[in-house]
């Protein structure tokens, strides 16, 4: 029999493509409790471990597929490993379990994993869905996309992003939206204050519907890895993501860490919406090898933007650099 102080807390951070999960997550590593992370990316190269600012102690990146479709079933054996790791520890090594789901993740398998494993549900309980919307693009995927659906109506905590970057128009168009499909889950605008939000305190929902996640769940998204064997100046690489963007309406998302050679730093490149961010630079300790790499994500077939690719980074890439 387990009691409150041996059941785990679980977060799970979802949200669609470009929306500031990471941002969400690495804010919550900041709070100074021991965490266990997982992390989900559709693509087959993992990016996200990257772009952590806090170290913690177990981080498990679940890569290729998403979390409610190609690598469902790896999630139960996972949050059982660490939850072994955990009772058989001295010293427990967390406290709490953060999930980040990728972009295009439907949340009901995850939440089917962790309510419905007798096994699992007697050892961690289900905090918080925190959903992440992008106001610049949210109303538009709503409207677009199932997933961006049911990612907004499982959620316990909506947290608007990039209002800043956004017009009136699409505000006003996002909160119609969420007046309609979610009008009771509390919202926050986070732009610029997510220093000051936090989840403590906040208590889980009292009562949380079962989900029925059976059936496979089929996405229409492709993804594009990118392996550079050496990599462009970043004034070389710049115009080419923003005419790829341009081209392909379809290319919903870029991101990855590159080393330019014009650059002292690694950068951090991302792009969503069609909009490319200006990079941020990192220091290269802070991340993995030092090897470039870029994930796109697009909704349409991607033999065209492959052969692109192929053209214009011939120079960069080696044989089997595009994955």
């Amino acid at each position: 029999m387990q009691n409150s102080e041996t059941i785990v807390p679980v977060i799970v951070i979802t949200g669609f493509l470009g929306s500031g999960k990471t941002s969400v997550l690495n804010r919550l590593l900041a709070d100074g409790i021991k965490t266990a992370v997982v992390i989900n990316e559709f693509g087959s190269c993992p990016i996200d471990q990257d772009l952590l600012k806090q170290q913690v102690f177990d981080m498990t990146v679940l890569s290729g597929g998403c979390l409610c479709c190609q690598v469902k079933g790896a999630l139960t054996p996972t949050l059982k490993n660490l939850r072994m790791a955990w009772e058989q520890a001295n010293e427990k090594p967390f406290q709490r379990l953060l999930i980040e789901t990728s972009g295009i993740a439907s949340p009901e398998p995850i939440l089917d994993c962790l309510l419905r494993d007798r096994w699992l549900s007697k050892r961690y309980r289900l905090e918080q869905i925190i959903t992440t919307l992008a106001a610049p693009a949210a109303a538009s995927q709503l409207q677009q996309f199932a997933e961006a659906r049911r990612q907004l109506i499982w959620a316990d905590q909506l947290l608007i992003t990039q209002s800043d970057l956004s017009t009136p128009g699409q505000r006003d168009a996002l909160y119609q939206q969420l007046s309609e499909l979610a009008p009771a889950t509390p919202r926050q605008e986070v732009d610029g204050r997510l220093a000051d939000w936090s989840v403590i305190g906040l208590a889980p929902p009292r009562l949380r519907a079962l989900v029925n996640a059976t059936a496979q769940v089929e996405h229409q998204f492709h993804s594009i890895s990118l392996y550079f064997e050496s990599t462009p100046d970043w004034s070389v690489l710049q115009p080419l993501l923003q005419q790829w963007l341009t081209d392909f309406p379809s290319l919903l998302r870029i991101k990855g860490v590159i080393y330019p050679a014009d650059s002292a730093e690694a950068l951090v490149v991302q792009a969503s919406a069609g909009r490319l961010q200006p990079p941020v630079g990192c220091l290269p300790e802070a991340v993995g090898d030092r090897r470039s790499r870029l994930v796109l994500i697009m909704t349409a077939d991607s033999s065209a933007l492959v052969a692109r690719l192929q053209y214009q980074l011939q120079a960069y890439l080696p044989s089997n650099g595009i994955r």
